[in-house]
C-alpha cells in the first residue's frame, strides 16, 4: 500500500478491488472449533454470522472465538485503564464494570453486599435478573445504574448516581420501572 502513497516515476494504477476480499459468512450454529481452524487456514480474522433464514445475525472475530476458548483478551480497545470510578458532575460518576464492590464501597463510603458478586457488573446483572442492554436502568440500595456499554456477555461500563434519600422513597413509593 505505501508504494501507491509516494510520488516517483514510476505511475501505478490504484485498484482497490486488488485489496479487497470477499466476504465471509458462517451460521450461527457452527461449533467454535472449527470455525476458529477456518479462520486460522483461510487467514481471515472475521466473519459475518447468519441465522438459520440467512439474515446477518452479528460479525465474530478470531478474538472473539479465542476469547470464548481461553477468556478475556486485553488490548488497546479495552477500556481497563485509568480509575476504576470517574466524577462526571456533583451526583453523576461512571465506573468499569470489573469495578470490585469493596472498590466501589470504599469510594462510596456505601455498604453494597460483596458475598454472592465480586464485580458492579455482578451485582448490576443481578439485581436485573438478565443481561440489560444499552441505556437501561435499575436502582440498587442508593445508587441509580444506567449501562452505559454492554456487549451480548457482559456489563462494560456504568453510570452511576448516588440517590437522595427523598429521591429513593419517591421511586419505591410511585412504584416506576427504572
Amino acid at each position: 500500500m505505501l508504494p501507491l502513497c509516494v510520488k516517483g516515476k514510476e505511475r501505478r494504477v490504484f485498484n482497490i478491488r486488488d485489496l479487497l476480499r470477499s466476504a465471509v459468512f458462517v451460521p450461527e450454529s457452527k461449533r467454535l472449533n472449527v470455525l476458529l481452524k477456518e479462520f486460522r487456514t483461510s487467514r481471515n480474522h472475521m466473519a459475518i454470522v447468519v441465522d438459520e433464514y440467512g439474515n446477518a445475525a452479528g460479525v465474530v472475530t478470531i478474538e472473539d472465538v479465542l476469547e470464548q476458548i481461553v477468556g478475556e483478551i486485553e488490548n488497546e480497545h479495552d477500556f481497563d485503564e485509568g480509575p476504576p470510578i470517574f466524577k462526571g458532575s456533583a451526583r453523576e460518576y461512571t465506573a468499569k464494570a470489573r469495578t470490585t464492590i469493596e472498590e466501589f464501597n470504599d469510594y462510596f463510603g456505601s455498604d453494597l453486599p460483596d458475598e454472592a458478586f465480586d464485580t458492579m457488573g455482578g451485582l448490576v446483572v443481578n439485581a436485573f435478573g438478565r443481561l440489560p442492554k444499552r441505556g437501561e436502568r435499575v436502582q440498587v440500595s442508593r445508587f441509580r445504574f444506567t449501562v452505559m456499554r454492554a456487549d451480548s456477555r457482559r456489563i462494560h461500563l456504568l453510570g452511576v448516581q448516588p440517590l437522595k434519600s427523598e429521591d429513593s422513597q419517591v421511586e419505591k413509593q410511585a412504584d416506576l420501572p427504572i
